[in-house]
């Protein structure tokens, strides 16, 4: 009779975990996908506007950062063999609906829907990368941790910019957040 063998112990941190990973990339795309048409809908407004030629190029060069964004998770969504969320339609419209009416707010109330936004989302990937750390995906989480310091230098043009004295700041803010957190919730799994 021969003697079993003892079962290894675990080594220490997460292993890799597929379904998680493919979690994060099909939230992170809608994510991106959504914050692109915030973008698209400011500039829709304050596009046509000359006098508003400041603020509009300030959103074009992040909708330009938002879309490498999502560009880059276009194709980890290949490369991970994850299916992008179902709801990427209402984001579009959601978006474009959240952009627009902040941007008939005012510059303020559009700086103001950026900050809490990327408020949420900082944190989120801030939360990915330590998970992706413990799992050993490095190099993953170096880039989420490149694109949450690009979502940071947003939120801080943002607030440079007057956001937090839009008028109803603190309720506009809460409720975009709350929608983003929920948004982030059922993108994970629809």
């Amino acid at each position: 009779m021969t003697a079993q063998r003892a079962p290894r112990p675990p080594l220490p941190g997460r292993r890799r975990d597929r379904t998680r990973i493919e979690q994060m990339v099909r939230v992170d795309h809608a994510g991106e996908y959504g914050a692109v048409a915030i973008y698209q809908g400011q500039r829709a407004v304050f596009g046509q506007l000359p006098h508003k030629a400041r603020i509009a190029a300030q959103l074009e060069e992040m909708e330009a950062d938002e879309q490498h964004h999502l560009d880059t998770f276009d194709r980890l969504i290949f490369e991970h063999d994850a299916r992008p969320t179902a709801l990427a339609p209402v984001w579009d419209v959601a978006g474009h609906a959240l952009g627009a009416v902040t941007a008939l707010m005012g510059e303020k109330a559009a700086h103001a829907c950026t900050e809490a936004v990327e408020t949420v989302i900082e944190r989120h990937y801030a939360g990915q990368v330590a998970e992706l750390k413990a799992m050993g995906e490095d190099e993953l989480a170096e880039l989420f941790e490149k694109f949450r310091l690009e979502e940071i230098e947003h939120r801080d043009l943002a607030v440079g910019e007057g956001a937090k004295e839009a008028p109803g700041y603190a309720l506009l803010s809460r409720a975009i957040q709350a929608g983003c957190r929920i948004a982030i919730r059922v993108s994970e799994r629809v």
